[in-house]
């Protein structure tokens, strides 16, 4: 017996090492054993494998308006977070904002000793001295997160770079001081994919250039004097794939006004002021975040994960319509509810999301406003409040009728609202209903929309990440 098995080594050694010389093998250190990669699973999210369902609304809709068509669509896989972002969640983002604005700042002191400003940066370049660098070159510079923020110092500098940045407010993020709101701005960039297929902006793959004469129509942010977040729409020629890229600089923190605006004469100070600082609602869905927000979010997110792995993923994003809806629909092609039933409550009469049942009587489900994500059961997929609770942001831009345009293939009506285009061009579609909302919306079909740029407390939102495989 333990001789078949050293034979068996030994073949085995073999086979492995058995690398025909001169064909084509690929470059991937691979073997018969090896299946090669295989992606670990996000934290927190659930994967949903590829498949087919039929997109669309399934009942009529009470309100007398003709319902986009239903079309059978194929969706590839994805993974989701199995709940809405949560306050806390979300204040990860706004602490790492206000972390990185306080460590930028100790880069750019110039009264700072150069050991002391450098030991924030990643900064090695010996040809050319970090003290001699522009104010622009050390906006370039990467921040090195090892390095500890001195929150307790006595120092006078440290001092007056705190008193310059910060207010003396409520310790909300826990630390010993706190950034004013107003100052809490992200920058991030994306590529205007729609002005690369543009046929105008075709590149020439033989000679490696666009055309002559090509364009493209881009935003850019700026902070002015005072200030404030200016936004622009450039036309700047194409010479290379930088002139694709559009920049933003978005104020992270949350509306926490929206409570008293969108219900006026209504007593909801409480809500406004504690809604996102108090630890009593720290697993609640983040609201008073516009899709913008959420979208630097999510590239925030991508950055976070990329930073701190070997291999970076796909990007982390809003799902689409087609994938929000086929993720809700928990693996039932025609489900009307995320719970697979057509009744809002189960056998034994309790209702099965956080909505209104009836006017005025938000309680019945036991929810006034928002309540802690998964407070209700899971769909098939293993998906939280995918109905009810708050109603979620997606992608796809807002038109009336989208079935007859989009592909059957991972459909998605996209478009990238510049700066300067029409209100109406900026809606989002947003899905799955919430608190304030009758029982129709919760069904995974029904779809309606917001403008990119406000702010609901009923709109949350939750990420995807395409899935590297098959």
């Amino acid at each position: 017996m333990k001789k078949n098995l050293i034979i068996l080594a030994i073949v085995v050694i073999l086979i492995i090492a058995a690398k025909p010389i001169g064909e084509l093998v690929g470059v991937s250190k691979r073997s018969v054993f090896n299946k090669g990669f295989v992606e670990a699973n996000p934290y927190g999210m659930v994967f949903i494998k590829r498949g087919s369902f039929m997109m669309g609304a399934n009942d009529q809709s009470p309100f007398s308006v003709v319902k986009d068509k239903s079309i059978n669509v194929t969706v590839d896989a994805f993974w989701m977070d199995e709940t809405e972002i949560t306050n806390d969640e979300y204040k990860q983002f706004v602490a790492w904002t206000r972390d990185s604005i306080i460590m930028r700042a100790l880069i750019e002191d110039q009264s700072l000793d150069v050991k002391e400003r450098q030991k924030y940066t990643l900064y090695n370049d010996k040809n050319n001295p970090f003290d001699q660098l522009s104010p622009e070159q050390l906006k370039g510079v990467r921040l090195n997160w090892k390095a500890k923020i001195p929150w307790s110092s006595k120092d006078t500098v440290y001092q007056r770079i705190f008193s310059a940045l910060n207010y003396q407010g409520s310790n909300e993020l826990g630390s010993k001081k706190q950034l004013d709101p107003g100052k809490l701005m992200y920058k991030y960039e994306w590529i205007n994919y729609d002005q690369a297929a543009l046929a105008g902006n075709k590149l020439n793959v033989n000679t490696g250039a666009y055309p002559k004469g090509a364009t493209a129509r881009v935003d850019s942010s700026y902070i002015n004097e005072l200030g404030y977040i200016i936004d622009t729409t450039i036309n700047r020629p194409l010479i290379t794939r930088k002139d694709l890229i559009s920049m933003k600089i978005v104020k992270v923190y949350p509306d926490t006004v929206m409570w008293i605006r969108d219900f006026q004469y209504s007593y909801n100070d409480p809500k406004m002021r504690m809604y996102f600082t108090h630890p009593g609602f720290t697993n609640y869905p983040v609201v008073g975040v516009t899709w913008e927000q959420a979208q630097a979010f999510c590239n925030w997110r991508t950055e976070l994960f990329n930073s701190a792995n070997t291999y970076g993923g796909q990007d982390y994003r809003l799902p689409t319509e087609a994938e929000w809806e086929y993720a809700a629909r928990g693996g039932r092609r025609l489900a009307m509810y995320p719970w697979g039933g057509n009744y809002l409550r189960d056998s034994k009469g309790c209702y099965l999301a956080n909505f209104k049942p009836t006017r005025g009587s938000y309680t019945d489900d036991t929810g006034a406003t928002t309540m802690k994500v998964a407070s209700f059961m899971p769909n098939d997929y293993g998906l939280f409040d995918m109905a009810g609770n708050v109603a979620e942001w997606t992608s796809t831009a807002f038109i009336n009728a989208q079935s007859p345009l989009v592909a059957d293939m991972n459909p998605n009506f996209q478009y990238a609202a510049k700066q300067d285009d029409s209100s109406v061009l900026k809606r989002k579609v947003i899905k799955g209903g919430s608190w304030k909302d009758i029982g129709y919306f919760l069904q995974c079909g029904v779809r309606t929309y917001e403008y990119q740029y406000e702010s609901r407390p009923y709109i949350g939102f939750r990420c995807v990440r395409s899935f590297n495989g098959d």
